[in-house]
């Protein structure tokens, strides 16, 4: 998809009402130092639209950005190293899967894991999450550059069989460095949405 405008729409925080949207919604979900918002920032081509911190979790509301008017990224609060408390961890827990529950046109869920290692219980408490709610995941292995070249196939196994994904579960290693893995991404946006990557 050639990106033409990108807007953040809607912030929805604990206490929000989630919106009402009429295009297709694309979420990503990860822990908090996976390198969420460098992605949705390179797929939109934009460097800092979405906010990248230093400092884990600073995604703590669900965050709509509008993509060309056609659809919209859905950035979920990040997971497992942010210094709050374990009430507002629930909290975000809650929020999430009121989101999952409740949207009538998410069509796809993103979850991120760093390739580097094993996913985590938190990583595998989403992944089955989403599951539970209907959707099968499209895994991205984030931090492909942080890794050799022949380590890659090795760490991907064990990404899957630390997650026990289904046998046609796709997995993408990315690198927000080379943004290897984001045309790849955007091929299977463009094929769920129904979308021309031309347009």
């Amino acid at each position: 998809m050639i990106i033409k405008n990108v807007s953040l729409e809607t912030v929805c925080g604990i206490t929000s009402k989630l919106p009402v949207n009429d295009k297709p919604e694309i979420a990503f979900a990860g822990k908090s130092n996976v390198g969420k918002s460098s992605l949705i920032n390179a797929l939109m081509n934009r460097k800092n639209l979405a906010r990248t911190s230093g400092q884990p979790g600073k995604t703590q509301t669900i965050n709509f950005y509008n993509i060309n008017d056609l659809l919209y990224f859905v950035d979920l609060p990040g997971y497992g190293y942010a210094k709050v408390s374990e009430a507002l961890k629930v909290q975000w827990g809650k929020m999430i899967e009121k989101y999952f529950r409740m949207s009538k046109q998410l069509k796809l869920v993103f979850l991120l894991v760093d390739i580097r290692h094993e996913p985590s219980e938190n990583d595998k408490t989403m992944y089955d999450w989403i599951l539970h709610h209907g959707y099968q995941p499209i895994i991205i292995a984030t931090k492909l550059d942080k890794i050799k070249r022949s380590q890659k196939d090795k760490q991907i196994k064990l990404i899957k069989d630390s997650l026990e994904v289904r046998k046609d579960t796709i997995i993408i290693p990315y690198s927000s460095l080379t943004k290897q893995g984001r045309e790849e991404i955007w091929d299977i946006i463009d094929q769920i949405c129904g979308m021309n990557p031309e347009e």
